[in-house]
């Protein structure tokens, strides 16, 4: 493949050459993976009057059918459903087509990279799922591939782009939390078929079995190493949101769930969404009780179970606050501690001293519970106007980067030392091996 487009130029399906809609008018937009997310995305396109959803693609029939019912069931599709839309398995008929101006990638986590390098190479903005990558090196040709090729690129993790979220994170940047000394954030277990709980993703042996008629598995497979079919990885009707990331070959565990949200909203907090840590420490180093990551700027993010430990293990909070909330990170600093979470069972913003809210002035109501974000919004001005989103490919990049990081020191049961100019670890051949997964042939990246 070569590239045509130079960086940062509008392309005509933009500027509304050739008789192509204007971006005054529609953005034609391709939705790759119509599952439980994809179907989400679907619907918050489809009732956009500045968006026409132009074709969708998944590799099951049945979730093509799905996505061709909520088409079919949404009227408007967008504003008026262009001639020659397409449902299709394979991807690449979607992406050969010039009318497409950017695609949605819903897909499983191994998909996200490769995909999205294929995409920029044919001229297409980007919004992908999080996480961005399941391996450093993959991460880094994504962020790469885009700029190189002049696109826009927006990666899912939509608390960064909740208003009290960013007003938190701004105030603390700012050091209205004085010097930020400590940060929380959760660690949770995942179910393993066959092993039962672990930190991170595992490949449990799962016996074959015949693969659902309509279903392409080896293209769902794609890129990752191969596994036979069968239904812990993929079924219908779907399961949950992304059952197959027990799976080291298609998933991130924490990673996929969790870290990518909360890295997000942590290192924006803190300044550090371009970069990342320099030390990760495992607890079997007597430092700290749970696994922490040492940032240049003198920052430790702890790790925890959940929210009680912030006080039981380390003191940093009273023991009788209930805190709520999944994704983001308690943060401490000189003058207090904030809670900056969002999550499906988030309640008001909490913190100490109530002072730190009046300075930000922040009303209670903008401190209760809301997951309204404009996140969307976001990608699709980047779009018009040619300028970064709010979670652009290096915050996808970074914000991934830590969950595998922390995932390689679990693994290896021992501390490691991280530059995150160069992307290596530190005097340590073992961990930089696990930097990079060899795509399954033919697929390259």
């Amino acid at each position: 493949m070569s590239c045509f487009a130079v960086p940062w130029v509008v392309p005509s399906s933009v500027l509304g050459r050739g008789g192509i809609r204007p971006p005054s008018e529609r953005i034609a937009i391709a939705v790759i993976g119509v599952g439980a997310m994809g179907q989400g995305h679907l619907r918050v396109l489809l009732g956009r009057s500045d968006v026409a959803v132009v074709g969708i693609c998944d590799v099951d029939r049945t979730r093509r059918e799905q996505a061709l019912q909520i088409l079919a069931q949404s009227g408007s599709r967008g504003g008026g459903q262009p001639s020659g839309f397409l449902a299709r398995a394979d991807y690449r008929e979607l992406l050969a087509r010039e009318d497409v101006d950017a695609v949605l990638i819903a897909t499983p986590d191994h998909w996200h990279a490769p995909l999205t390098i294929e995409a920029a190479w044919a001229g297409k903005d980007v919004y992908c799922e999080k996480p961005v990558a399941l391996n450093i090196r993959e991460g880094r040709r994504m962020v790469e591939a885009i700029r190189r090729c002049g696109r826009v690129f927006q990666t899912g993790s939509q608390y960064r782009s909740i208003p009290r979220i960013r007003r938190v994170c701004q105030f603390i940047r700012e050091g209205g939390l004085g010097t930020v000394r400590r940060v929380f954030t959760q660690w949770s277990w995942i179910s393993v078929p066959n092993l039962g709980r672990s930190r991170v993703p595992l490949d449990p042996p799962l016996p074959a079995e015949p693969v659902p008629d309509g279903l392409d598995w080896d293209l769902w497979v794609g890129p990752a190493p191969w596994r036979p079919y069968h239904p812990a990885y993929h079924r219908n009707p779907i399961p949950g949101v992304v059952p197959w990331n027990f799976c080291e070959a298609f998933g991130g565990g924490a990673i996929t769930g969790y870290h990518s949200h909360a890295a997000d909203v942590i290192q924006y907090a803190i300044g550090m969404e371009l970069s990342g840590p320099v030390e990760i420490l495992h607890p079997s180093s007597g430092e700290f009780p749970t696994l922490t990551c040492r940032y240049a700027n003198g920052v430790l993010l702890h790790h925890v179970d959940s929210w009680p430990d912030v006080a039981r293990l380390y003191g940093c909070i009273p023991a009788s606050v209930h805190i709520t909330g999944m994704f983001g990170g308690l943060l401490v600093g000189d003058r207090g501690w904030i809670a900056a979470l969002s999550g499906h069972d988030s309640g008001p913003l909490l913190g100490d001293p109530e002072d730190l809210f009046h300075e930000m002035g922040m009303t209670a109501a903008e401190r209760a519970a809301s997951h309204n974000n404009d996140h969307h919004d976001r990608w699709l001005l980047g779009i018009r106007t040619r300028t970064p989103p709010s979670s652009h490919e290096e915050i996808g990049h970074r914000s991934a980067s830590l969950g595998i990081l922390v995932d390689i020191a679990w693994r290896l049961g021992r501390s490691l030392r991280w530059d995150p100019l160069e992307e290596r670890f530190v005097g340590d051949d073992e961990a930089n091996r696990l930097l990079l997964r060899t795509p399954r042939p033919p697929c390259t990246i």
